[in-house]
């Protein structure tokens, strides 16, 4: 660079560099026509202009400067607000600026909510825990039952004693019974020591004839077990063939007898199973980590058990819209419903696509949010790390307003039936400056408060099952599920008794004075069985006389024990007369 000798020489350098500066500015206007206030667009000029490359370079520089053209074009954002031809609506508010009122709900169920029962009548607890268990249900179990039992009989070299429906219902009886009176093992019921003293399990039914009937439990033919299970690997195979008629015969039940209130919600339910097969289900976020997913709709008042099934896998997805969309279209495929319902869900099934389609069926819905999903905002907003507890912001997507609450932490939720903040407030216990804990009111969407209130329907219906569970252990993943159904029909007739009781201005009384009186029932069903009923019935093989050491085929059912029994030895009355035991 040449240094000027003169003033003269030294103004006549001057002018050149600002003739210069303005042909830069001039050949930078020239390239790029600036669009709105964000972006600029480049010019497309004629292949045979000359570039100007001073230019060039400083229009780069102007351009793509991360210093002061960077925070200049923020502040001018922030100054204009939003695009000309942006919608005003595509941007989180707070909670000074109102929203508009949604349409809200007309409710029209299409029968009386409630039980749909006689509502003048009074019903004992068998009676109704036999809307689940009717006598086709308990028909079909008995059939099912010694089919397969002489089955398993036969193979095995012993007799089968037909199982009646007496004992089908003595035995559901005892199942009952066990999930108020747990022990470790099924034989303790039985035992006759001082400790283990329970008279009743024995005068229903003996322990052997108990055990035999849980062995060979079946809910369906084993003939069309065995074709079905020809089946496997190819898409006519049924996972749920085992249970079919139980299962299609109890979620008609529930259907057919309790009609929802308005607010209904949906969620998984985890039953406990340690059997082998190929659909066991692992849930981080439930108490009972490992067993059987079900997907359940519950009334969010009551806790009644509307509709259910087991998921079994990925393979009936007809809409291809994901696990969860599918799910709670299925569940909500019952007849009667009406429309005008409230449904509350979690983040797992919460998707825009899926409440806009649930609106078109005139069935209104609330629920967490991934921030993640499909059709959620693309507008940022997140909320600082010391943000205020009760710090709201929100945006309306048409019929979806999308909901951030800030509480101990951020809370994002998506609803088609309430406004972004109606005035309410939560109270709240914080610490001040002191260290002493104080009572805050701190603002809380609608949203929030309702989804609170209404979602716990299926917890609710978990918690009344998980008093008195009546799983016992089993290798069979089918008998679990047997098992589960029981406590559904027991938790639903009991949900049935105490509507009715409110109805009628009657006392409830509790669950566990219900089941009670239920097992009481169950057992006079038939006459308690006494020690001169017992047959003597001879078994397959021939075991050792207890008395004489022979062998004998007579084998005692109430005493467990083999005794002789013919014209030349009668060990069975020596036996009995010495036991002190009226034969």
């Amino acid at each position: 660079m040449r240094l000027a000798e003169s003033e003269d020489e030294l103004e006549q350098l001057q002018t050149d560099g600002d003739s210069e500066s303005d042909s830069s500015r001039s050949s930078l206007d020239e390239d790029y026509t600036w669009e709105g206030r964000r972006t600029c667009r480049k010019k497309v000029n004629n292949a045979t202009t000359p570039k100007n490359r001073s230019s060039t370079r400083n229009s780069r520089k102007r351009l793509f400067n991360p210093g002061r053209n960077t925070q200049s074009r923020k502040r001018q954002r922030r100054d204009l607000g939003p695009d000309k031809d942006g919608d005003d609506g595509d941007r989180w508010r707070n909670i000074d600026e109102e929203d508009a009122e949604p349409p809200q709900a007309r409710f029209r169920p299409q029968r009386d909510v409630g039980p749909q029962l006689n509502r003048t009548a009074s019903y004992t607890p068998l009676e109704l825990f036999q809307l689940f268990f009717t006598t086709t249900v308990i028909d079909t179990l008995v059939r099912n039952t010694n089919t397969y039992g002489e089955k398993k009989c036969q193979s095995q070299r012993e007799s089968w004693v037909p199982v009646t429906a007496a004992d089908m219902y003595s035995y559901i009886c005892l199942v009952l019974y066990m999930g108020i009176v747990p022990l470790k093992t099924l034989k303790e019921f039985w035992r006759g020591s001082t400790l283990f003293s329970l008279p009743f399990p024995a005068s229903v039914m003996p322990c052997r004839r108990f055990l035999a009937i849980s062995r060979s439990l079946h809910m369906n033919d084993p003939a069309k077990e065995a074709a079905n299970d020809q089946k496997k690997g190819t898409l006519g195979y049924d996972r749920l063939f085992k249970i079919k008629p139980l299962y299609e015969q109890i979620l008609e039940a529930c259907h057919t007898h309790f009609h929802p209130h308005q607010h209904i919600s949906i969620d998984e339910r985890m039953v406990a199973s340690k059997a082998r097969f190929g659909f066991k289900q692992y849930s981080r976020n439930k108490p009972t980590k490992w067993g059987f997913k079900l997907y359940v709709l519950a009334d969010s008042i009551c806790g009644y058990t509307l509709n259910f099934f087991v998921y079994v896998g990925k393979d009936g997805e007809p809409t291809g819209k994901g696990i969860s969309y599918d799910a709670v279209m299925r569940l909500l495929n019952i007849p009667f419903l009406g429309k005008g319902y409230k449904l509350y869900v979690d983040n797992f099934y919460t998707s825009p696509a899926l409440f806009l389609d649930l609106l078109k069926r005139k069935i209104w819905a609330c629920g967490t949010i991934r921030s993640n999903i499909a059709g959620y905002p693309k507008e940022k907003n997140n909320m600082p790390d010391k943000t205020p507890r009760g710090t709201i912001r929100w945006i309306r997507k048409g019929d979806l307003l999308f909901v951030k609450w800030f509480d101990t932490r951020e809370v994002t939720m998506c609803t088609t039936m309430h406004k972004a903040y109606s005035n309410d407030m939560a109270k709240r216990k914080v610490k001040n400056k002191d260290g002493q804990w104080t009572v805050k009111h701190v603002p809380i969407p609608g949203c929030v408060k309702d989804y609170n209130k209404h979602m716990g329907g299926v917890d609710l219906s978990d918690a009344l099952i998980g008093y008195y569970n009546v799983l016992h252990k089993t290798q069979r993943w089918y008998k679990t599920l047997f098992y589960h159904f029981v406590d559904i029909a027991t938790v639903n007739a009991f949900i049935l008794h105490k509507e009715m009781c409110k109805m009628q201005n009657r006392p409830t009384g509790t669950q566990k004075l219900f089941r009670e009186k239920l097992i009481l029932s169950l057992a006079q069903i038939v006459p308690p069985s006494s020690s001169s009923d017992a047959v003597n019935r001879a078994t397959a093989g021939r075991r050792s006389c207890v008395v004489c050491k022979r062998k004998s085929p007579v084998y005692c059912s109430t005493c467990h024990k083999t005794l002789c029994f013919t014209t030349l030895r009668n060990c069975y009355s020596k036996w009995h007369r010495s036991n002190n035991i009226c034969v």
